[in-house]
């Protein structure tokens, strides 16, 4: 073990396993991963047995930026002998529990990753990053913090019995009998329409009565049409990075379909299961729908739990005996906890460290040590940030500025649209170190 990593990683989910696959072929560089978790899994509470990925399955860890790499989809394919039964059945997306075994078999064939290790704390020594964990002290020049983000409850349910209320990060965590039970399911995203879905598939744990509830519209479909997909390229990304900070926030909200809304084939299940049940088996009303309704109280009663809807365009607020709430009510984008040691030394803005173009934090420290992160820079490169479209580009960005040159190819590519060019080039290593160091 060196003395000092060059780079240690915390949290080992997609998008830091992307950038352990990139950089594990590097010669005389040193890198390690920590997770606390004993083995790699990806978000087992919401690992239905339905689910589906919404991106293509070549959008993987590493292909769009190094299509030979070992960690390749296509070579854990032909590695299980799958590839060819995979092709048959005309997939672009696979099921999600997929890859998840597709992660698993990478986490197999890398050296760099501990499980069942901590971490803490960090600290800045001086000459390094002092990364505190459970088994003692590691030390680093640069770390990248890919924590994930985390679960996001209303709130107006917080502080109930969570075996009554709970996120939808929680479902399958433990066993659950939702049979005769009365379901209210919080939010109309993908999250929200694959519970509702689990919970109506099921024979013999369907609930009596589910009461989904949300904001929207209507329950709206992903929109990702070939123009609209565009938007998942690094030329975009290039190019929100250089709108004015004001703008952004309001174009990732008026973009927000292209990565919350619900797939078509699902929309399409949910209502042709609904017709089943109601027009051909005869069951009385599964599940009643209010869209433009928002959630504005839960409350304890003899009756169990009494929730409240308020509608957005007036009328009268719907109020509702049930006995378990599903808030499938999305992840916060905050300040990653293991770095509140560092919050002083970094700059922030709105509550949030500003992101530079390499993935960098601007901190007060030495130009030639970094903090990347990963899954946190919406604000700076907009909805493609927390997907999975540009997860191998984004790990390539910051190989390329952790190696100081070009390693991989992460400039323009090929698109239909002309975004200009707005933004700096991101991954230009030597460009990207002559920013650090003017902060």
């Amino acid at each position: 073990m060196p003395e000092t990593f060059d780079l240690l990683g915390v949290g080992i989910g997609p998008a830091n396993l992307s950038l352990a696959a990139l950089t594990s072929g590097e010669r005389g560089l040193s890198t390690v991963f920590l997770d606390h978790k004993d083995r790699f899994e990806w978000h087992p509470g919401l690992m239905l047995p339905d689910a589906q990925m919404q991106v293509h399955y070549l959008k993987d860890l590493v292909t769009p930026v190094d299509p030979t790499n070992p960690f390749s989809f296509l070579a854990f394919q032909v590695d299980t002998k799958r590839l060819y039964r995979l092709l048959v059945t005309g997939r672009s997306k696979v099921p999600r529990r997929e890859f998840e075994q597709y992660c698993q078999w990478a986490v197999a064939g890398l050296d760099n990753l501990r499980f069942g290790v901590r971490a803490e704390n960090v600290e800045w020594d001086g000459g390094a990053f002092v990364v505190h964990t459970g088994d003692g002290l590691l030390h680093a020049r640069n770390i990248v913090v890919g924590t994930g983000l985390a679960p996001r409850l209303p709130h107006s349910v917080r502080g109930h019995d969570p075996e009554k209320v709970f996120h939808t990060d929680q479902l399958l965590r433990r066993p659950r009998d939702f049979a005769g039970k009365r379901v209210a399911v919080v939010g109309g995203g993908q999250s929200g329409a694959e519970v509702v879905n689990y919970l109506l598939s099921s024979e013999h744990q369907r609930p009596e009565q589910i009461l989904w509830g949300t904001r929207r519209t209507n329950l709206l479909p992903l929109d990702d049409s070939p123009f609209v997909d565009e938007l998942y390229l690094p030329d975009y990304s290039h190019h929100f990075y250089g709108l004015p900070e004001q703008e952004r926030e309001e174009i990732v909200q008026r973009l927000r379909l292209t990565s919350d809304g619900i797939s078509i084939p699902l929309l399409e299940d949910l209502y042709r299961r609904l017709y089943d049940l109601e027009l051909l088996e005869g069951r009385e009303r599964s599940c009643r729908i209010l869209l433009d309704h928002t959630l504005e109280d839960l409350e304890e009663t003899a009756d169990g739990l009494a929730i409240t809807w308020r509608p957005a365009r007036g009328g009268e607020p719907v109020r509702e005996a049930v006995d378990v709430v599903i808030c499938a009510t999305g992840y916060e984008h905050g300040m990653p906890d293991l770095l509140l040691g560092l919050k002083d030394r970094l700059v922030i803005s709105d509550g949030l460290p500003v992101v530079r173009p390499d993935f960098s934090l601007q901190w007060d420290g030495p130009a030639e040590h970094r903090i990347f992160v990963q899954n946190a820079a919406r604000r700076e490169y907009g909805v493609a940030d927390p997907n999975l479209s540009l997860l191998a580009w984004r790990s390539a960005v910051i190989t390329n500025s952790l190696l100081g040159r070009p390693r991989y190819d992460t400039g323009s590519v090929s698109t239909a649209l002309d975004w200009g060019r707005a933004g700096p080039e991101a991954g230009d290593a030597p460009a990207e170190l002559a920013l650090n160091a003017r902060h």
